[in-house]
């Protein structure tokens, strides 16, 4: 593991509760024409009651906060990644990525596509909702950007890292949060049983790949990585899977993570020169007698203290304060045209 913090010049980032806080908010409801306000929100906020994606408990949250008990839910089944489908009060219901409400034939109309559009551009989530065969509203959900995301990707770059910001929102809304950080590189559209994939054909180009994530869906793609870094305040599977976890949520600490670890890899890679240049050169002198015995067993016992003391220097480690930045003599590779790469399902 220290070995292969020397080595990445790559660390993907997954979006939602990773640079993001991962508590979604309700901003707006825009509505087909002839669609009722309360209907739409107590339908669509039924059926994601019974979801456990944080897009979908805060359209329940806001319902339950307007209407209290929601409607019960029948037929409910989840299409990872894109949505959910179920029945309640006698409405088929399709809640999702538009994408999902297009495979089955159900287009959103002007009004509603534009607001998809103004809302990705926004840098903001829009979910797409049917019933009864028609497309009739979008859901505007917000999330926030951690208060430390700006400078924790300064300082990666600082530490010769190239980001990758990957996620499963659309190419617009990806590249307006990555516009805020600071990201060049960016994977989007990507469904969460397709992100160990996309480290791996990272991998496959020849990069050495750190994974930073929260979430189940993050677990594979932190297993493949060669090396995964949890979120502490993420999911139990996570953790197990990744090989250094972050006790805080501040995404600065993978910064710090990284400077230990190759600070630590140099202790030991001089403690090891040490050694090894020690018993080189004055065994064989002690074994010629050339060497008095006294002065090689004080020989001996320096050699013990300096690797000690050496190693004790890792004491003084100090993480990184608020505005100080990394620094490294790595250079931050140039990336000369900055890519967005969708996921297999990007032209859905």
């Amino acid at each position: 593991m220290l070995e292969s913090t020397r080595r990445v010049d790559t660390i993907v980032l997954d979006k939602t509760g990773t640079v993001t806080t991962g508590h979604m908010g309700l901003h707006s409801l825009v509505l087909a024409e002839g669609t009722q306000r309360d209907e739409a929100l107590r339908l669509v906020g039924a059926l994601e009651d019974a979801s456990e994606h944080p897009i979908a408990q805060a359209i329940a949250k806001d319902a339950r906060a307007e209407f209290g008990r929601l409607p019960g839910v029948d037929s409910f089944a989840n299409r990872q990644g894109l949505g959910v489908l179920g029945v309640v009060e006698g409405h088929a219901l399709i809640v999702g990525r538009p994408s999902l409400l297009a495979g089955r034939g159900m287009h959103l109309p002007n009004n509603l596509e534009q607001a998809r559009r103004y809302a990705e551009h926004a840098g903001k989530t829009a979910i797409a909702a049917a019933w009864d065969g028609q497309a009739r509203a979008i859901f505007v959900v917000a999330d926030t950007l951690k208060p430390t995301s700006v400078m924790a990707i300064a300082r990666l770059k600082t530490l010769g890292l190239r980001p990758v910001l990957l996620t499963g929102d659309s190419q617009a809304t990806a590249q307006a949060v990555a516009a805020q950080i600071g990201i060049e590189e960016i994977i989007a559209e990507v469904l969460p049983a397709e992100k160990a994939e996309v480290v791996e054909r990272l991998q496959a180009e020849g990069r050495v790949v750190a994974m930073v994530g929260d979430g189940i869906n993050d677990a594979p793609a932190l297993a493949q990585a060669d090396l995964g870094l949890a979120i502490g305040t993420g999911t139990d599977v996570a953790i197990e899977a990744s090989d250094l976890t972050l006790i805080s949520g501040d995404l600065r600490g993978v910064a710090d993570a990284i400077r230990l670890s190759r600070r630590t890899l140099r202790t030991i890679k001089g403690n090891l020169c040490w050694a090894f240049a020690y018993n080189v050169v004055l065994v064989p002198v002690a074994m010629l007698g050339f060497l008095n015995p006294l002065f090689a067993g004080a020989a001996m016992a320096f050699s013990s203290v300096f690797v000690v003391c050496n190693s004790l220097r890792l004491r003084r480690f100090q993480a990184l304060g608020p505005d100080e930045p990394a620094h490294s003599s790595h250079t931050v590779p140039r990336i000369p045209n900055p890519r967005i790469v969708g996921g297999r399902h990007a032209s859905q």
